[in-house]
């Protein structure tokens, strides 16, 4: 039988609080990030994604106290990202109670986090965060998508492909792949990238960015997405867990 698609509500924190925006600009308040999590507990999430949006840009460490005040009270996966730089601060978080941590910045930056991660803990906590974009004039890669980091405020010219696959080398055991063109604007989520990281690595592979309706659920994941997440959809009421549930489960993906 299949693996479930899994879907992934995601908490951008920024000062304690749940934000989104758009392009990942504009960021307007979206509530109580505990409060959040045992609405998308309830509804049936399979795992909940929490990233402060702010950490890396503003050089602090992400905020325990949510991921422990969270795991107290919800009963599914918690992954968490936002500020990660340093093997301890891997454990800091898996200690308050997050289930998988996130990097980005970090990694970037420096690679060799991965391993060391991936050494002490297993590469089943290592979740890679990728916020891609399509390559702006001026820059050239060869998938034509470029990483960003710092919450997508630096450009870093590196191949948004080739970054996926060595990450994956080096000890990354899921990839979220952040779509930055699509993100928050609900058009649906950027295939193409999906298309051009799945045929690259075998690791699970998380759609992020664009997901306006249930059909935008079911494309992602017939385009090889192992889990969908998304953010303003589910904060606002546009749609909730269970039908984008019902949506897979319709076009015969298997959910739990």
């Amino acid at each position: 039988m299949s693996v479930a698609i899994r879907i992934i509500p995601c908490l951008d924190v920024k000062d304690g609080r749940v934000v989104k925006g758009v392009n990942f600009a504009g960021l307007r308040d979206a509530g109580d990030p505990v409060e959040l999590a045992r609405r998308y507990d309830a509804q049936g999430a399979d795992e909940i994604t929490f990233l402060d949006v702010s950490a890396s840009a503003e050089g602090r460490a992400t905020m325990v106290d949510v991921v422990s005040a969270a795991a107290d009270q919800v009963f599914v996966p918690l992954t968490v990202g936002g500020g990660v730089r340093t093997v301890q601060d891997v454990a800091r978080l898996l200690a308050a109670g997050a289930d998988k941590v996130g990097v980005n910045t970090a990694a970037v930056a420096r690679p060799e986090l991965l391993g060391e991660v991936a050494d002490r803990f297993g590469n089943q906590v290592i979740v890679l965060s990728v916020d891609a974009r399509r390559c702006p004039p001026g820059v050239s890669t060869p998938s034509g998508y470029e990483v960003t980091t710092h919450g997508g405020r630096r450009s870093t010219g590196i191949d948004a492909v080739g970054w996926a696959v060595r990450a994956v080398e080096l000890g990354a055991g899921e990839i979220l792949l952040n779509s930055m063109d699509a993100d928050g604007v609900t058009r649906g989520f950027d295939l193409e990238m999906l298309d051009a990281v799945r045929r690259a690595v075998s690791v699970p592979l998380i759609a992020s960015g664009g997901a306006g309706r249930p059909e935008d659920f079911v494309s992602a994941a017939d385009h090889g997405a192992d889990a969908l997440l998304a953010a303003s959809v589910f904060h606002y009421g546009t749609m909730t867990v269970g039908r984008a549930k019902e949506a897979l489960r319709a076009a015969g993906h298997p959910v739990r």
